[in-house]
C-alpha cells in the first residue's frame, strides 16, 4: 500500500466530505438558535400570562416542537456522516503506520477515531456554546450594558486561566498516548510484572491529568460564581424590570455560565488532539 503524503488533520478530513459536514453544521446552527431563544420566550410567556394573553406561550410551544424535530433529524444524519469518515480515516492511518508494530498501530488507529469523535460530539457542543454565549451576550447587553461587560470580562478571564495550563495538558496527553501505544507489547510479554508496571504508569498519568482538570475547573467555577452573583444583583436594580425580564436575565446568565464552561473543555480536547495529530503525522 502506497503511503499517503498529505498531513493528517482536520483540513484533510473536511476535504473528504466537506458538503456533508457543512450540512451537519447548518442543521446544528438552526438547532442552537432555537435553544438560545427558549429563555427569552419563557420570559415573554410569563409576562404575557400575567397580562392574560396566551400568544407568547403558543410561540414557545411551537419553538419547542420545532427544536425537537431538528434535534432528532440532526442526530440521525450525523451518525451516518461521521461513521463514514471514521472508516476513511482509519484506512488512511493504516497506510501510514503499517511499518510500526501492532501495539503502536492499534493505538494510533484508536487515536485517529478521536478526531472524528471531536467533530461529531465535542465540536457541536462547542458550537452550541459559542452560539449561546453570543446570544446571551446580546440579550444581556440589551437589558443593561454592564451585564454585557461582565460577560466579556468573565470569558476573557476563563480563557486566560486555561492558557496557563495548556502546555501541561499537551505534555501529559503525550505521555498517556505513548503509554497506550505500548499496551499490546506489554500484554504480549505474558509477564504480569510488565503489565502491572504499564497499568500503573497509565494510572499515574490519568491521575495527573484529572488533578490538573480539577484545579482548572475549580478556578473557572469561582469566576462563574462571581459572574452569577453580580448579574443577579445588578438585574434587580434595573429600573422598571418586570418579573419576566428578571427571569430572562438570570436564565441567560446561567446559560452563559454553562456555555462558557464548554470552551475550556474544548480547549483541553484541542490540547490532546494537537498531540495526536502530531503523532499520526510522524
Amino acid at each position: 500500500m502506497k503511503k499517503p503524503t498529505y498531513p493528517i488533520g482536520f483540513l484533510s478530513v473536511f476535504a473528504q466530505s466537506f458538503g456533508r459536514i457543512l450540512t451537519t453544521w447548518l442543521i446544528l446552527i438552526v438547532e442552537n438558535i432555537l435553544i438560545a431563544l427558549i429563555p427569552l420566550f419563557i420570559g415573554l410567556s410569563i409576562d404575557g400570562l400575567l397580562e392574560g394573553s396566551v400568544v407568547s406561550i403558543v410561540w414557545l410551544g411551537s419553538i419547542l416542537a420545532l427544536l425537537g424535530s431538528v434535534a432528532v433529524a440532526r442526530r440521525i444524519y450525523d451518525t451516518r456522516v461521521y461513521g463514514g469518515l471514521r472508516v476513511r480515516l482509519g484506512m488512511d492511518v493504516h497506510g501510514r503506520v503499517s511499518q510500526l508494530d501492532h501495539s503502536a498501530m492499534t493505538a494510533r488507529l484508536d487515536m485517529s477515531r478521536e478526531l472524528i469523535d471531536f467533530l461529531e460530539l465535542e465540536l457541536p457542543d462547542l458550537m452550541t456554546a459559542v452560539i449561546q454565549v453570543g446570544v446571551s451576550l446580546v440579550v444581556l447587553s440589551a437589558f443593561d450594558l454592564y451585564l454585557g461587560v461582565s460577560c466579556l470580562l468573565v470569558i476573557a478571564a476563563m480563557v486566560g486561566f486555561y492558557g496557563l495550563f495548556h502546555r501541561r495538558f499537551y505534555s501529559l496527553n503525550g505521555t498517556l498516548n505513548t503509554q497506550q501505544e505500548y499496551q499490546v507489547r506489554a500484554l504480549k510479554t505474558g509477564i504480569r510484572g510488565v503489565l502491572f508496571k504499564h497499568l500503573k504508569a497509565l494510572r499515574q498519568t490519568e491521575i495527573a491529568l484529572s488533578d490538573t482538570e480539577a484545579f482548572v475547573y475549580g478556578g473557572i467555577f469561582v469566576l462563574q460564581i462571581g459572574f452569577i452573583l453580580f448579574n443577579l444583583y445588578w438585574g434587580t436594580t434595573i429600573t422598571g424590570a418586570t418579573a419576566g425580564q428578571i427571569f430572562a436575565i438570570i436564565a441567560y446568565s446561567w446559560d452563559y455560565v454553562e456555555a462558557a464552561l464548554a470552551i475550556p473543555i474544548a480547549m483541553q480536547s484541542w490540547s490532546r488532539l494537537s498531540e495526536i495529530i502530531s503523532r499520526l503525522n510522524r
